[in-house]
């Protein structure tokens, strides 16, 4: 009895979520006649990706009409050395936090989980100052920045508890045979790294892709991120709501983290249960 139980509790969750993405996806491909007769969970018609098209090429995302792509290129721009300097950075805090131990090494980690906990909108105004004075606001540097920023205390506490669950023995016999600082880390660390940085990796992808309001700000009329043009393309329509378009377009915004997650979840699950949330 228990087993049936728990059957329809998983499938009861399985519809809860899997609901709205068929309605989605069921509206993207609708015409507008088929929309406005009001039931969301019939099929359509017929299955076309012509919206799909439009919402990637020529709709209108203000003055401009060539849809998504543009904000794509420009997501791809801002995700791939974002994801890449603050994952580095974020292990090069964590090992250098657990193994070094430099005086104030509490400290430093202490206020750097504070960071984590601060709300984005307490910041934007000093950041804005920051940034204009170092010549990168509304820049593509400005908005690696700042994502760098806003990321390295989720990061650095990531690799700081694995490292800590790591023999500290290996770090001592790299030491007695002369390696240094840059020999352990390249060497020893980051080879034991995979689980974290794989962890770490797809959370940063995730928060970067997904993220508005600091593209919306730091990036500049010319980087805007793809979900701030999701955002014109819901925004500019001034006659008949194209819901069908508006599907298309979230689906497309939405495929990058959700391709992530559907070929490397079984990575993210390995590298937190090897300790990710330990410490």
């Amino acid at each position: 009895m228990g087993r049936v139980g728990l059957y329809v509790f998983l499938l009861i969750s399985a519809l809860y979520f899997i609901a709205p993405l068929y309605v989605i996806v069921g509206t993207s491909m609708k015409t507008m006649a088929e929309i406005r007769w009001g039931d969301m969970l019939a099929l359509p018609e017929s299955f076309n990706v012509q919206y799909w098209q439009h919402a990637w090429s020529s709709s209108c995302t203000g003055l401009n009409c060539d849809g998504l792509q543009a904000g794509f290129w420009n997501s791809v721009r801002i995700l791939i050395p974002s994801v890449l300097l603050s994952v580095f950075i974020g292990a090069l805090n964590g090992y250098a936090l657990s193994f070094w131990r430099p005086r104030g090494a509490n400290f430093l980690m202490a206020i750097l989980v504070c960071g984590a906990f601060i709300p984005y909108q307490v910041l934007l105004y000093p950041l804005v100052r920051i940034t204009n004075a170092l010549d990168v606001y509304g820049s593509l540097q400005g908005i690696v920045l700042v994502h760098l920023i806003f990321s390295l205390p989720m990061t650095t506490l990531i690799f700081r508890n694995y490292y800590l669950t790591l023999p500290q023995e290996l770090f001592k016999a790299a030491r007695v045979d002369g390696a240094g600082f840059w020999r352990i880390f390249t060497s020893i660390v980051l080879p034991l790294s995979i689980p974290m940085l794989a962890v770490a990796t797809i959370l940063q992808v995730t928060n970067i892709w997904n993220d508005f309001l600091l593209g919306l700000i730091f990036a500049g009329k010319e980087n805007l991120p793809m979900t701030v043009q999701l955002n014109n393309i819901v925004n500019s329509q001034l006659a008949e709501r194209t819901y069908n378009t508006d599907m298309a377009a979230t689906l497309l915004t939405a495929a990058v983290p959700l391709l992530v997650y559907f070929f490397s979840g079984k990575y993210f699950v390995r590298g937190i249960a090897s300790g990710a949330v330990k410490g």
